[in-house]
């Protein structure tokens, strides 16, 4: 028998010949939470993950309303052609069969409104480069060459954790040479040494909501990653966010792994002894499960805070903890519409809708407490998944998700509400609602009368759903000190307690993947890339979300199902 505590001093006994005796239990099912899952259960060890949210995938998982989907934290994917980076992560984790992507609009997969201008990315450096170049004549030396850098410090990032053995690790400074002469420097400080016009700057920096941080705040290696990481063009999934969850969880179960939805872990249960060892869970209805590891997906403070209890951490952790910032959070509004988007001027491609150019001055308006003033939102990202994935479409309704960051602090009135929402924060969030709207029409106009039905997420809802802290959607803050060598690591001052997710090794669907994996490399004591071992057999499918012409049989099936039942009056709104 063990003896041990849990945070709140009690004291309680693991039998390790329980049968409820795991490997390794996992809080959270988010994409890090199901990589390490898959790549433990796959090494032979008895693996639980436990997700509090009726369904798992964290924000990969999909949601219904009256049958039309919607995914809250997949907005598009990058490097999925054979042999980048995260065509390599599915391959390795065994589910590229399993899951297909359609490319987005590769003349334009981001469509950047700022003010009056209208100017499209399109997919490639050597594109960008052509398209920019004609639009800003005057530029063109410094456009060639500060994409040039963008691409390079993205390639040296990549090269880091696949470095191995002693002579390696000597040359590491000159492989890297341009990472680490710009790793402190902020992304506006290097776009400002390669562009004059403030109109381009926008529009190269216009990813920056893909990290959650203005140019002067931004780490340029993020940036450029971030860059990197869309260089080949942007991708969706097929069927959404949720297609990727039901592939990772199926190869789980396929190695024996087990998943439990809404199970609430309440506590991180730790062993008494000279150094505090984690093992086990305590669930809201208060069973106790024991396993020799446990991971945590969650973010630092859930983890340390709400879970181990400050008392049972370091003062330099918990010194840390207060210490570290949160990413922005978001309003996120869910529509059907009634119209034909297309004639709207709407495609596949991804809108970033800016009132001006300064997105440094844009970001500080995101963040004022009061969002209620002035009649629009100062920014917002605007996606229309039923032309972002075909098959979804039913030939009439469409969805869009329209999105913009705020400030947790406007909620603070609201954050102790039970789960039954009172009267004025139900009023205050029918007044944002609609402002959403009034901005939403800037870009579609007369899309208020086309709405069929609508919702709206708030910070509230990220907490609840997601449970992150202050909803923040990218976990810590991208920040200088707060990334890379500065991140937390996977491996926790606790015994036997990990971390994986958005705030350990990097944020986004493909980074979250990563991260899982590295914690799973810790727990087994090898490298990355030996759980990520290439695989011929495995393949992506990816289609072309502006041409239907090669789509396959079965895609065409189902798209003609979905109409034909529309049109035999099988829908939400009948």
């Amino acid at each position: 028998m063990i003896k041990s505590i849990d945070k709140d001093g009690e004291v309680m006994k693991s039998n390790e010949n329980d049968p409820k005796q795991y490997d390794t239990i996992i809080i959270g099912s988010g994409a890090g939470g199901l990589a390490s899952a898959i790549c433990l259960a796959r090494a032979g060890q008895k693996v639980l993950v436990l997700e509090q949210h009726d369904v798992p995938g964290g924000w990969c998982h999909s949601f219904y309303l009256n049958g039309y989907r919607f995914t809250p934290g997949v907005h598009y994917v990058g490097l999925l052609n054979k042999g980048e980076s995260t065509s390599d992560l599915y391959g390795g984790l065994g589910i590229a069969n399993d899951v297909s992507f359609f490319r987005m609009n590769p003349e334009a997969y981001e469509h950047c409104w700022i003010g009056k201008h209208r100017i499209d990315m399109p997919a490639g450096y050597e594109n960008i480069k052509e398209v920019l170049s004609k639009q800003f004549p005057e530029e063109q030396k410094g456009i060639a060459s500060y994409l040039k850098l963008v691409s390079d410090v993205s390639y040296e990032l990549q090269l880091i954790p696949k470095v191995k053995g002693f002579w390696q690790h000597i040359t590491i400074p000159f492989r890297t040479k341009n990472m680490g002469k710009y790793s402190v420097f902020s992304l506006r400080k290097v776009i400002n040494k390669h562009i004059k016009n403030p109109l381009l700057k926008a529009v190269l920096n216009i990813q920056i909501g893909d990290h959650g941080l203005p140019p002067s705040r931004a780490s340029f290696p993020l940036h450029a990653a971030v860059m990197g990481h869309y260089s080949s063009g942007g991708y969706y999934p097929v069927g959404g966010g949720g297609a990727l969850v039901k592939a990772m969880t199926k190869a789980l179960k396929k190695h024996n792994g087990n998943i439990q939805t809404s199970k609430k872990v309440s506590k991180i249960l730790l062993e008494v002894n000279r150094k505090k060892r984690a093992i086990g869970v305590q669930l809201e209805s208060g069973e106790k499960i024991f396993a020799k590891q446990i991971i945590s997906n969650a973010d630092p403070q859930k983890t340390f805070i709400d879970l181990i209890g400050k008392e049972n951490i370091s003062k330099k952790l918990n010194k840390r903890l207060g210490k570290t910032k949160y990413s922005c959070t978001s309003l996120m509004l869910f529509l059907t519409v009634d119209m034909d988007v297309r004639k709207a001027g709407l495609d596949s491609g991804n809108i970033w809708l800016m009132q001006h150019e300064d997105l440094d001055t844009l970001f500080e308006d995101t963040q004022k407490i009061n969002i209620l003033e002035g009649d629009t939102f100062p920014g917002m990202f605007i996606s229309c998944t039923t032309l972002k994935d075909p098959i979804s479409f039913d030939g009439r309704y469409h969805t869009i998700e329209a999105i913009t960051y705020i400030n947790h602090e406007s909620f603070n009135e609201f954050k102790n509400e039970e789960r039954r929402r009172s009267e004025a924060y139900l009023n205050f969030k029918a007044q944002l609602t609609e402002k959403m709207i009034r901005t939403l029409e800037t870009v579609i106009p007369g899309v208020r009368e086309k709405i069929v039905q609508k919702e709206l997420g708030t910070p509230i809802t990220n907490e609840y759903y997601i449970n992150s802290t202050n909803g923040c959607v990218y976990g810590t803050e991208k920040s200088f000190w707060q990334i890379g060598p500065f991140s937390y690591k996977a491996k926790s001052e606790i015994e036997n307690l990990y971390l994986c997710g958005a705030s350990v090794l990097s944020h986004g669907v493909a980074g979250a993947g990563y991260s899982g994996v590295e914690t799973a490399a810790k727990i087994l004591k090898c490298r990355q890339e030996d759980l990520l071992v290439p695989d011929e057999s495995q393949e992506i499918k990816i289609y072309e979300a502006e041409d239907d012409s090669q789509y396959p049989e079965w895609m065409l099936k189902k798209i003609k199902v979905k109409r034909d039942r529309l049109a035999a009056g099988v829908d939400g709104f009948s």
